[in-house]
């Protein structure tokens, strides 16, 4: 498009990504705090998700938390055009990882938890599906759209603090033929969905060469096709 969707800025070191105006309207936020803990009394906080108005509109996408291997908490769903996940954001709704329990922890798992900060911010837009590091931290993404075609290996976006990606292009994702024969050794393949790793990088370019060996990532599982 002409002008990039709010809250964006076109000052941009590539075309890639682009830094996060962060003087937007849209970046402000009630002062309430959404859970998915079962250790959580009931109506300490409130869940955007499960509102009367938005149940009533289809979901977009639904988010899942994992630690290494593990999931923690249940799906959060997603009805709004935008969403902010973070462990710890004053005044902020969304999903909150910092409500999150899980007994026995890792220090490296702990100390990942405690970099996530204001987290990113997810926002669906016209030409698709939008992350803003609002974290002191880097961030890095895999997503279909963001792979370079026909090339077999794994290709995971650094963005910066402060800075936007398009995590997955809609035009993208229709021209995209995917075969049967593709062969990921971390996982199936879903050709609807994003990852997001928390300061952790993976792939071929890290010790880690798989998603699950970070510490602290999401599953971004967008209803788009599906």
């Amino acid at each position: 498009p002409e002008s990039p969707p709010p809250p964006y800025s076109r000052l941009s070191p590539n075309d890639e990504q682009k830094p996060l105006d962060l003087s937007d309207s849209t970046l402000s936020y009630t002062e309430t705090e959404a859970t998915n803990s079962p250790n959580v009394t009931p109506g300490d906080f409130s869940d955007a998700s499960m509102s009367p108005d938005a149940v009533k509109r289809s979901h977009w996408c639904n988010v899942a938390y994992w630690e290494h291997r593990t999931r923690v908490g249940r799906l959060y769903t997603v009805y709004e055009q935008s969403v902010s996940i973070f462990y710890d954001l004053p005044q902020g709704n969304g999903f909150c990882l910092g409500q999150l329990n899980l007994e026995n922890r890792s220090e490296t798992v702990r100390r990942t938890r405690s970099k996530i900060g204001y987290g990113i911010l997810l926002s669906k837009e016209p030409d698709g599906v939008w992350a803003y590091n609002r974290s002191e931290h880097p961030i890095f993404v895999n997503s279909p759209t963001l792979d370079i075609p026909n090339c077999r290996t794994l290709i995971v976006r650094k963005v910066m603090p402060g800075y936007s990606i398009k995590v997955f292009d809609y035009e993208k994702s229709c021209l995209l033929q995917h075969t049967a024969d593709l062969d990921y050794a971390d996982g199936p393949y879903d050709p609807n969905s994003v990852r997001i790793s928390f300061a952790k990088g993976w792939g071929p370019c890290y010790s880690r060469q798989f998603i699950t060996s970070c510490p602290c990532w999401l599953e971004i599982l967008l209803s788009n096709n599906r």
